[in-house]
Parts: C-alpha cells; sequence; structure tokens
C-alpha cells in the first residue's frame, strides 16, 4: 500500500516535478552594454508534465565563460515561478558571455531549485544539442557552445 502512495505522489509531480524545458534559439540576440559587456537575453520554457504545481525558486548554471544572471524580482522577471499543473511558463534570464572561447564543448546542466506542495529540492537537466550550419553542414554541438558561438558572431559581425 505505501509503495502504491508513493508511486502515485512520485507520478503526480508531487515529490519531484517532472519539467520539460529549453531555451529558444530563434530570437537570441547580441547586446554589448556601454562598458562592453556582451549578453543575450534567453527565453526559457518551462513545462509542467504532471498535475501538482511547482515553484522554480533558482536557476542557475556553473559554466565557464558563461555567467547566468539573477532575476530582478520584478513582475516581467520573476524570482520565483509557479508553474500549474499540465501548464507550462515562458521566462525571460540574462546570460553573460564573458569568454567566448573559455566556453566548454561538452554538455553542461543547468540547475533548477524547486518548491512542490510536499517539500524542496533541485535537479540538473541538460539541454538536447544544437544544430550550427558549417562548411560541413549541420553539426551537432553542446547548447552552451552553441548559444555562446551565435551570440559571439552576432557582436563580432555587427548584428547588434
Amino acid at each position: 500500500m505505501l509503495m502504491c502512495v508513493a508511486a502515485g505522489l512520485w507520478w503526480s509531480g508531487s515529490i519531484t516535478p517532472h519539467i520539460r524545458w529549453g531555451i529558444e534559439d530563434f530570437f537570441l540576440q547580441a547586446d554589448v552594454d556601454g562598458n562592453g559587456v556582451l549578453s543575450t537575453s534567453a527565453l526559457i520554457e518551462l513545462e509542467n508534465q504532471t498535475i501538482a504545481p511547482f515553484t522554480i525558486t533558482d536557476i542557475s548554471m556553473s559554466i565557464p565563460g558563461l555567467r547566468l544572471l539573477p532575476s530582478k524580482d520584478t513582475e516581467d522577471d520573476p524570482a520565483e515561478i509557479t508553474v500549474e499543473g499540465n501548464g507550462s511558463r515562458t521566462v525571460v534570464r540574462r546570460i553573460v558571455i564573458a569568454d567566448c572561447a573559455a566556453v566548454p564543448r561538452e554538455p553542461r546542466p543547468i540547475r533548477f531549485t524547486y518548491r512542490t506542495w510536499l517539500g524542496s529540492g533541485s535537479s540538473e537537466a541538460i539541454l538536447d544539442p544544437w544544430q550550427l550550419t558549417g562548411s560541413e553542414g549541420q553539426v551537432p554541438v553542446a547548447w552552451q557552445r552553441g548559444l555562446a558561438s551565435l551570440v559571439c558572431n552576432k557582436a563580432v559581425s555587427g548584428e547588434l
């Protein structure tokens, strides 16, 4: 009986949320501020694949060459994001590209810290590879390397 209850809570997302997420690369822009800092706004899509709501309390990453800026905790940029059961939300986060060449080629995770009605926890997730077009055709690259390449190339080419 206890096993059935635990399985039901797991499936519902009450213990650990089932999150599908991604960064929309179509809208990536290269922004350079007055101090010469290169950054982009990443649209992060969060989808709740269970019936229980969850709240994302933090999104972070530890990737050389990239820095995810914290939210401003405003209506447009909330610090905590609640996603209803079987719902989705899109949030915008700023990513600073501190060193284009230092961004690793192997996939690196983003950490999500969450809260459900039964408790809190954290989970790491890695995006699927991106496809970059080169002289050899479509080449799969780690998501963070694809993001940095697109933004750095836009900055160098003047596509600001």
